[in-house]
């Protein structure tokens, strides 16, 4: 089971390095404006704010590759744990305050792997 917690804890760390991207790269582009479901205006107007998003993002995926990392086990879990519980939370705040989609994006996967780290 240790493989398949790596493996899905490693495609959150990739999902949130591709977050990042969409939001500092791409967001006034036409792939962020698909993505978000937005027009070039509000993208615009909003550029900095998803700048500082994307951030954050980054720093998440870096704390579970941080946690993939870490060469004691149990403390391994802990850190992959908290960065997946931030996530989990960001992503029900953000479905309950943005987009009911990012629920199923962000809070889901991240709901499984604590459920996958904890109980194997």
């Amino acid at each position: 089971m240790h493989i398949l917690q790596t493996i899905i804890v490693a495609l959150i760390a990739l999902l949130h390095v591709y977050i990042l991207v969409l939001e500092m790269v791409f967001w006034t582009k036409p792939l962020g404006l698909r993505a978000f479901g937005q027009r070039l205006e509000q993208a615009q107007a909003s550029a900095v704010l998803a700048a500082n998003q994307g951030l954050y993002n980054g720093f998440l995926a870096a704390g579970l590759v941080f946690g993939l990392l870490y060469p004691e086990p149990m403390a391994a879990l802990h850190i992959q744990s908290f960065f997946l519980a931030c996530i989990l939370i960001a992503g029900l705040y953000g479905g309950l305050t943005a987009s009911r989609k990012i629920i199923a994006i962000q809070a889901v996967p991240a709901a499984i792997a604590l459920a996958l780290l904890w109980l194997f």
